[in-house]
This record gives structure tokens, sequence and C-alpha cells, in this order.
């Protein structure tokens, strides 16, 4: 520790009170254990001080006759003997004109004491005896010496803050002070107190923050107290702020830091991390096999000698074959073996008592228990059952049991010198087998690891040895345990195997019916057996081809078509299956797999379509309309395509050519334009559309021509019968109130009717009323014989459907309902330009009109409802229907039993 100060102002800055001699603590009513002076200065003549100068000696009591003690210091190149004499141990060069160090002991109850100590260079004293000197100079202290002082920094004129060589050094104050209370610890004091009253105050934690009160000032001296001891475990350092004030509270000087550094002593003993430890160790052991490791915590401050632990055994239970067969590491706690003999069988435990001290294992002391467990080597080898095994197993099987070979061991059960592995160490060079330890771990169970080929090599010898999981004693001779294997490799039918697994051809979409695509064979890989391979097709999804059972040559049995659904990026794919005839003791054929890729190549045999095959125009300024042509061929047989309107009429009012980017469409199609103006109506446009090749088909597109200009097409509504639809709802209002008059007067006509003695009915009869249908059928089995769609016509908006006799006089102009667009963001023009069509189409559902439906036929699951019967009772009497009138009369005739013709 250096202070950079001069050799005044270090009197002055002492971090202790005067000295007190033995003498004056002997005039105590009791005695006080510690050193006799609260400080040591010791003074030299000279700068260079040789290794063995003396500096003094130190005054110690613990308050027993003893007159020896244990000390140290901080600093190594001092030392203190027992007797309290301080000497250099080496070479010292006092730079500054002074050191500082710290000088400790130990009492009777091994608390640490610590005094500090200061080496001062005295120019002006020469002595020839330098411990002379030291006591010469401390008594001078004790009647000279006044109390420390603190100035506060000078600061230089115009200058705003403290040169940066100043350094304000930290005062030091041991923990554990037991006082008295309040103890001094330094003065401060302001060059200005000459001149003009001065008053001190500090200020910061322990001053006028938490904890408060710990730390006063005397405001007119400028003392600084503590007023209780400290404890460094719980802060270690203080840092007040020292402010000087005139009497009208004017600031006389910057405020000054004081760092108070509370110094440790040795108030914690060591304490182990657990309170008993537990290892093991293998018997027959050789000396220095690690055992256990210890460990054990000390709260003082680190890396001094209150926290520096030793470790010692200090006991051993029981003390055979030695007392001594453990030592331990002073320094880390590493329990090792200290001699041979480990007997598990004779002493199978021991207990250890280990003590942690600090101060280098001479201080405060703990203790713990150790307990070792002495466990059983690998004395013992474990040894085959049997030194032969045999085992079978079917080729091509993975992951079979071969066999199961047991071992015995005369170790411990369950422990790693029991439980054994297993190797195979020969015969394997393929690596077709594993072995591995059974769950009981003393069986090996041998299984395959890849599948076997009886035609390669019918039976494998190994030879398989045993260990065990824990290497054998190093003083034990033992001797490895083998066994040998015998594997017989059972035959089975193989399937055929396939040249290659898929075969790759490429054949033109319209090779004829009958030619060969291509020859796809196999080979049986039972060799021994000679079977015969044959062939047949497992997958086809369209039905193309045929194979040869004999020779898997495969032709085409049906056109194929590259532009059918099966075909997947110009490719068709099918199953090819080989199999044998199943010469074999089970007699079931082996069946082996082959997959045939063809890539059709395209022919132009597909011609272009249009997709566009209805909308609507205006025939005044038409704007011109894109037809898309597509072709379901791939390149070169489509595009350029060319158009050509087949009928000279339609040419009159109609142009068609192709977007060469002549037109301001950005896609490929035909550009179709009205040239003249046309009445309002339905026209047909029948054009010839053609590929690259020439390769044509005819399309026609339904034009609806409205009156209207521009590309904004709007059509008039529909009339019908020379009225507009509001009218003719009117009308057949009308009608059904007509209707409902006629009905009501039937009511109450019969209402007014007189009862029947007899009526057919009861209140509480319950019967159905009849009524009549057309023919409908469609019954569930003739489903696959009619055509059902017929069906639907009463729901058409087609006027054919209508029965000559029943259908309504109107003129009619059929009404062009729009197409389901492509793209999904259009569906709400959609749903819209067909609702008004709908709204304006007379034959659009529902309208009031007879329906006409097909016949349907028989074989109705659901039966006939003739077979119902309306009541329960066969004795009905119809008679009185004949009251009702001649067509109820004939009905009475038909269930009552008449004698009218039933036809």
């Amino acid at each position: 520790m250096t202070i950079p100060f001069d050799i005044p102002e270090a009197l002055e800055l002492i971090l202790t009170t005067s000295v007190t001699w033995l003498a004056a603590a002997a005039e105590e009513s009791s005695c006080t254990p510690g050193f006799e002076s609260e400080q040591l200065i010791f003074k030299v003549t000279r700068k260079h001080l040789r290794q063995g100068t003396r500096l003094g000696k130190v005054g110690f009591s613990d308050c027993t006759d003893r007159t020896r003690f244990l000390f140290s210091t901080d600093d190594s190149r001092f030392v203190v003997q027992t007797d309290g004499l301080v000497t250099v141990k080496r070479q010292v060069v006092l730079h500054e004109g002074h050191r500082v160090f710290f000088i400790h002991s130990w009492d009777s109850q091994g608390q640490k004491l610590t005094v500090p100590a200061m080496v001062l260079y005295d120019g002006h004293h020469h002595g020839n005896n330098n411990l002379k000197t030291e006591h010469h100079h401390n008594i001078q202290l004790h009647d000279q010496i006044e109390v420390p002082i603190l100035y506060f920094p000078k600061s230089n004129p115009g200058l705003k803050r403290r040169k940066r060589d100043w350094v304000i050094p930290p005062m030091n104050v041991a923990e554990n002070h037991r006082g008295p209370f309040p103890q001094f610890v330094v003065r401060i004091r302001s060059d200005a107190d000459k001149v003009k009253k001065i008053l001190y105050y500090i200020t910061g934690p322990g001053a006028n923050e938490p904890p408060v009160g710990l730390f006063t000032m005397d405001r007119d001296s400028g003392d600084l107290y503590l007023t209780q001891g400290l404890d460094r475990e719980k802060q270690d350092k203080y840092t007040l702020k020292a402010h000087a004030t005139t009497a009208g509270s004017t600031s006389a000087e910057d405020p000054m830091d004081i760092v108070i550094n509370v110094i440790d002593q040795n108030d914690n003993k060591p304490i182990f991390t657990m309170s008993t430890y537990k290892g093991d160790v293998p018997e027959a052991s050789e000396k220095g096999t690690e055992v256990i490791k210890v460990e054990a915590t000390d709260a003082d401050q680190p890396d001094t000698d209150n926290s520096d632990i030793g470790y010692r055994i200090m006991s051993q239970k029981p003390e055979q074959p030695s007392p001594n067969m453990f030592t331990i590491n002073p320094k880390t706690g590493v329990i090792r073996v200290n001699e041979a003999g480990l007997d598990r069988e004779k002493i199978p435990e021991y207990e250890l008592e280990v003590q942690a001290a600090d101060m280098k294992g001479e201080g405060l002391t703990a203790l713990t228990k150790v307990i070792i467990k002495v466990t059983d080597s690998n004395d013992h080898a474990p040894v085959f059952t049997q030194s032969e095994y045999a085992g079978t197993v079917e080729e091509n099987k993975v992951d079979a049991l071969v066999v199961k070979m047991e071992v015995t061991d005369g170790d411990e059960p369950h422990t790693p010198a029991w439980n054994a592995k297993f190797s195979i160490i020969n015969g394997d060079p393929g690596n077709l087998f594993t072995v591995k330890t059974g769950t009981n771990k003393q069986e090996g169970i041998i299984t395959t690891a890849k599948g076997l080929d009886f035609e390669r090599t019918s039976k494998h010898t190994l030879l398989v040895t045993v260990v065990n999981e824990a290497p054998f004693a190093p003083s034990v001779q033992l001797v490895t345990s083998t066994a040998t294997v015998v594997v017989t490799v059972k035959d089975v039918n193989e399937p055929p195997i396939f040249e290659t697994e898929e075969k790759h051809v490429s054949k033109s979409e319209n090779l004829a019916v009958n030619s060969t695509v291509v020859q796809y064979t196999a080979s049986d890989p039972d060799t021994g057996r000679k079977q015969k391979v044959m062939y047949k097709i497992l997958k086809d999804p369209a039905g193309w081809f045929g194979i040869d059972k004999d020779t898997g040559v495969i032709k085409v049995r049906n056109e194929m078509d590259r532009e059918s659904i099966f075909v997947k990026e110009e490719k068709y794919t099918a199953l090819i299956g080989a199999y044998d005839d199943g010469r074999s003791p089970d007699q079931i054929p082996a069946t082996g797999t082959g997959t045939l890729i063809i890539k059709l190549e395209d022919v132009n045999d597909n011609a272009p379509v249009v997709e566009d095959r209805s909308f609507q125009v205006c025939n005044k300024k038409p704007a011109h309309q894109l037809l898309t042509v597509t072709d379901k061929d791939g390149p070169g047989f489509t595009s350029p395509y060319s158009v050509n309107i087949k009928d000279s009429s339609t040419k009159a009012n109609w142009t068609a050519v192709m977007n060469n980017n002549n037109f301001s469409f950005s896609e490929t199609g035909i550009i179709l334009t009205l040239i003249r103006e046309l009445e309002s109506g339905f026209y047909k446009v029948i054009m010839m559309v053609s590929d690259n090749q020439g390769l044509s088909q005819v399309s026609t597109v339904t034009v609806e021509v409205c009156d209207c200009t521009g590309e904004e097409v709007t059509c008039r509504e529909k009339v019908i019968a020379g009225s507009n639809l509001p009218v003719i709802l009117g009308i057949l209002g009308g009608v059904l109130l007509l209707l409902m008059l006629v009905l009501l007067l039937l009511l109450l006509a019969n209402k007014n009717k007189p009862k029947k003695e007899q009526p057919l009915l009861l209140d509480k009869d319950v019967r159905d009323d009849i009524f009549f249908y057309d023919e409908e059928g469609g019954g569930e089995e003739d489903q696959d014989y009619f055509d059902l769609g017929v069906l639907h016509r009463g729901l058409d908006n087609r006027p054919h459907v209508f029965r000559d006799e029943v259908a309504p006089v109107f003129q009619y102009q059929p009404v062009v309902y729009k197409p389901r667009p492509a793209n999904p963001e259009d569906i709400g023009g959609f749903i819209d330009d067909n609702l008004k069509a709908a709204d304006n189409d007379p034959t659009a559902p529902p309208y009031d009109s007879l329906l006409v439906f097909d016949y349907e036929g028989g074989g109705s699951e659901a039966g006939s409802i003739s077979s119902l019967n309306s009541s329960s009772d066969g004795d009905q009497d119809y008679d009185c229907l004949s009251d009702w009138g001649p067509r109820f009369k004939k009905l009475a005739d038909m269930y009552g039993g008449g004698d009218d013709d039933m036809m």
C-alpha cells in the first residue's frame, strides 16, 4: 500500500489513534486480548533495507501465559517471528519514504486480530541500533503525535476542478471493533479556518442516508467518529462527502470524498457444502486412485489468509489394514487412495472425518463426514455356458433372431463388473450380423443386420467373445471366454428381379395397335430351382398395353393418346409383374415388379377449337371481340392458327382474323368484328380454325346483337305477346283470384248439403287424397339404361318442352345466359347479368304450365303406392259412393264387388 504524501503529511494522515501501551491496558479491570498498540510505526535511517534487517518488535497478548504466537502479514517482504520480532524477508526500497502493511495474529478463541504497521524513513535520526530506535520512536509517538488530519485539497485560481494528481487516501477501519464508541477515525480541516469560523458536516450512506448515523462529525472540530462496530461481510466500503461551510452556510470548500475501507478480520469459519459426503472406490485400487472431492467455503475476504482453506483427515474408521488408507489434498480437498489393500469382502465401507480450516489450515475449523464404499472389482471373467451354438434363419430377413447365448460371472450381480458385453471378432467380414446384451445383462443375442443370401453363402461360422462393462482388475490375470456360432441360411423362393427397376422408352402416341413397345424381362435369383419366369401387367390405368406371358414383350392393345388424363408431363407409367412357376416346397409363386415409363411423342391429332361460344355486341360501332383458341397438341402442332368464315352470307356481316398484335389485345386469339349494322337478334357465326399443320375444325359462335352503340352492350327487355311483363303478371293474378272464388262457392255448396246416414269417411278416419301424376319412371334398376336428364326439362328455359296443346301463345325471343367465367373475380358480374336475364325470361321457372316428363321405367326398390291400404278394415261399405255420381258409382263397383265391368 502506497500513500503519495510527503513524510510530514503522512504522519498526519495515519488512520488510527495515538499509541496505547500495554501498561495502560493493564490498568483495566479485565484483560482484553490483542495487540499492545492500535498502530505501529517503524522508523529507519535508510531507504534500502536488506534481507534480515530487524525493524522492531510487536507486542501481543491472548490473556494467557503464552509468550509466543503465530503472526502473518499481507506483504510477503516482511515476516514476524513467533516472539513478535519484525524483520525484512527480502530487499525493500522505500521509493516514497514509507510503506504500510498489516500484521495479523489470533487469540485463544481463534479470533483474528489485525494491526496496521508503517515502515518510515527518517533521514534526521542516526542510530546504530534499529531495534532501540524502534522503541524510542514508539514512545515519542505516544507523547508527541497529534490526531490525524485530512486537509481539503487546495484549488488553483481560475481552475474549476481539482488537479488530476491529487489523491485523497482511503481510511481503514477494522471490522468488529469492540469500542469504546464513538471511535475516532480522522479529522478534516480547511485552511480557511485561520481567518474565519468554519463548520463541518458529512453526507452519504452511513451519515444522512441508510444506514443513518453510522458515522458522525463534530461541526466545530471536523472530527469524524464511528458510532458502532462494522461488518465487512455486509458492506466492505463506505464513501462519505465532507463539507466545509462558513457560519452563514456559505460553502468554504468544494466537497471532499472520504473513502472508509472496512478491514477484514477472521470472523467466519469455513462451511462445507455438504454435511456428509458419499463416495465409492473399487476394491484392489492402486495408490493414487481418486475417490471423492470435498469442498468448503469461507465468507471472509477472498484471496486472503482469512479465507485460505486447508483440508486434513482427522480420523479413519476402521483403521484396518492401515490407519492411513486415504489421503487428502490440503488445497483442493481431493481424497485419494493412499495405500493398497482395499478388500470389499473384508471391509466394505470406511468413514472419514475431514477438517477444513482457514488461515491455510491453522485458523477457524469445520468438520464433515465422508463415507467411502468399497465396491466390487472385476476379478471374475464372464464365461459362456457352452462353447458352441447353432442357429437357422431364412434368407433376406433383417433383424431376425439367430441365437441366444448365456454366460455366468462370479462378481457381484448387477454391477459393471458383472454386466456382460458381447462382440463378434471373426467370421463376419460383411457385417451381416449384430450382437447385443439382453436385459438380464447375462445373455448375448445375435440377429441379422442385413438380409442373408442363400445362393451366395449357405452357412456362416462366427466367433463371439464376452467381457464385462468394467475393465478387469489389474491385479488379477483373467482369460477372455469365447464361443463359436454356426448360422445356417434357409433357402426361400425369391421373386424374379427385372433387369432395371424402371424401363424408359420413347414412342409415338399414334403407334399402331399390336405394335411392339418394348421387351421388359426379369431373371430368377433362385438359380438352383430352375423355375420359369412369366409376366403380367399389374397396373395399366388407360388399358393401352398387353404383354406376352412367356417373353415379356409388351405391345399396344388400344390406341394411345398423349393428351389423356393418365399422361403426366408426356409420360405414361405402367407396372409390370414377373412371377415364377412356384417350383418350391411351399408351392407359392413369388412376384417381382418393374416400372415401365413411356414418353409419348406428340402427333397432330387435335384440331384447334374456339372456347368462347356466345357473347353480346352492339349493332352500332361495335367493339372487337377476342375469341380464345386452344389446341390440346404440344408445341409444333398448334399456333400460328388461321381462321376462315365458311358461309358467304355471314362474311358480309362479320370479319374474323387472327390477332397478330395488330390490335390492342395482348392475348392470342380470333378477332371477330361486326362490320355492318344488323337488327337485334341472335346470329350464328360458323368459322373454320386451322393449326400450323392445316388440321382444322368447324366452330360455331352464337352472337346476340343488341340495339346499342359502342362497347357497353345494353339489350332491351323481352316483350311477350305484344305486352310487357307487368301486364301479364296482372292478368295471371286476376285468373288466380277468380279460381279462388269458384273454390269458395263449391265449399259453401257442399256444406249446405244434407248429411248421409252412413258417411263414407268418419271423423276419426284418415284418408289420403288421390293425385294424378305422369309416368316419370327412373327406378333404381333403370338408371343405367334410361337418360334421366330428360326429367330436368321441366326446369329448362327452352320453350320446346311444352306440349303443343298447352303451350302458351306468345312471341319468344331466346334469352342468352352468360357462361361461368374462369376468373373468380368476375363471378359477381356473372351473377348480376344472369339474374337480369332470368327476370326477363318468361320460360324461366317458376311458371304455371303443364310439364312433360319421360317414362322412367320400373323396378323401384321403394315399391308401389298401390300396395298401401287406406284402412285395416276389409269390410268397408263402398255402396255410399254411388250417391256421389256416376264416376264414384264405378269406384264403388270396383271396391265393393259390384257387377259392373272393372275395365
